[in-house]
């Protein structure tokens, strides 16, 4: 009994071990899977509780596009009763309290729950231009300006492989510019996310607050399915030198640009 007592105290401590220093890699790689190769946490450092990588976005496996943001990604991850807590830092990309952004994970049986705690204020600020290791059609665009995230709360919760919607997130693109268009920007645009509880569906809206290339649209995160209907105008005095950009972004009828998704 001693012996075993021993051995089963050895094996105990191992994986205490192996848990305290499982390296930043694990993190990177359930990232990866989680995401369909789209986010990377490449050249990762560290444990998984406390480590640092370089976010990296892709078209996807198999893709050559890629984009890095500039600087590290660190972050620490702790436990708070039955809920784990990210805390994440990027210099150049996240404002939250304390220069830092907190997620609650709370995993559950068939599923997991993450939720942004309410917060003022900008939360995250990524160069527009990243979203180009997306691949197409966002190499081509090569966009320049700004994307800006608030939200005073929201949880996204995975239910038996569905996403469900509780709280409101508002995507500000900012200074918007793009390499097909002779014009120093195209405009700022909004685009609207909000989602109840009791549903857990969401509703989205797209809107241009100023520029010469108008966006709208709105749409529905519903039955684990996204559908968007919107259009794209060139404002008055626009319409030849926005007219190439337009056949891109969709399909044209007349002086529009039709956007459809789902």
């Amino acid at each position: 009994m001693t012996r075993l007592a021993v051995i089963g105290g050895v094996l105990l401590g191992a994986v205490a071990g192996l848990l305290a220093f499982a390296p930043a890699a694990w993190l990177a790689d359930g990232v990866a899977s989680a995401t369909g190769q789209r986010l990377l946490l490449a050249d990762a450092r560290g444990t998984v509780w406390r480590g640092s990588a370089v976010a990296v976005l892709t078209g996807g496996e198999g893709s050559r596009d890629a984009a890095a943001l500039p600087g590290r990604l660190e972050w620490t991850v702790g436990l708070s009763g039955r809920q784990i807590v990210l805390t994440a830092r990027h210099e150049c990309c996240l404002n939250g309290v304390n220069g830092e952004l907190r997620l609650l994970i709370a995993p559950g049986i068939g599923g997991m729950k993450f939720t942004l705690p309410p917060a003022a204020g900008v939360r995250a600020q990524w160069p527009a231009g990243w979203l180009a290791g997306l691949g197409t059609p966002w190499n081509t665009l090569q966009l320049g300006g700004w994307l800006r995230l608030t939200s005073p709360g929201l949880a996204l919760e995975s239910v038996e492989g569905r996403w469900r919607f509780d709280g409101r997130a508002e995507l500000a693109l900012d200074a918007i510019s793009s390499r097909l268009s002779t014009l120093p920007k195209l405009g700022a645009y909004r685009v609207n996310v909000a989602g109840t509880a009791a549903t857990g569906d969401a509703g989205i809206t797209l809107s241009t607050t100023e520029g010469p290339l108008q966006l709208s649209g709105s749409g529905q995160w519903a039955a684990g399915r996204l559908r968007f209907r919107g259009e794209a105008r060139a404002a008055e005095g626009s319409e030849a030198v926005l007219n190439n950009l337009l056949n891109l972004i969709g399909r044209r009828q007349g002086a529009l640009s039709v956007i459809s998704i789902g």
